[in-house]
């Protein structure tokens, strides 16, 4: 019973330190971020349960990104 309250403990400070990373950014940081992976005109910045969104432009298309809690910019579908 001490082993899983154990690594319960330690799963939650895992998940809460790579939150605080990712919510330790500005918005300007962000955009920066985002500007410097090859996407313009950044707009519509929220945060969600999936990590922070936004809306951008990459070769002409607006695209819609998903940005998470490593500070992984994806592409939502």
């Amino acid at each position: 019973m001490r082993t899983r309250t154990t690594f319960r403990t330690v799963l939650l400070l895992a998940i809460a330190g790579g939150l605080s990373s990712a919510h330790a950014l500005t918005q300007e940081e962000l955009v920066a971020r985002i500007t410097a992976a090859g996407y313009s005109q950044v707009s519509d910045i929220k945060l969600t349960a999936e990590g922070t969104t936004a809306k951008a432009v990459k070769n002409g298309k607006e695209v819609r990104l998903v940005v998470d809690s490593s500070g992984q910019i994806k592409e939502r579908k």
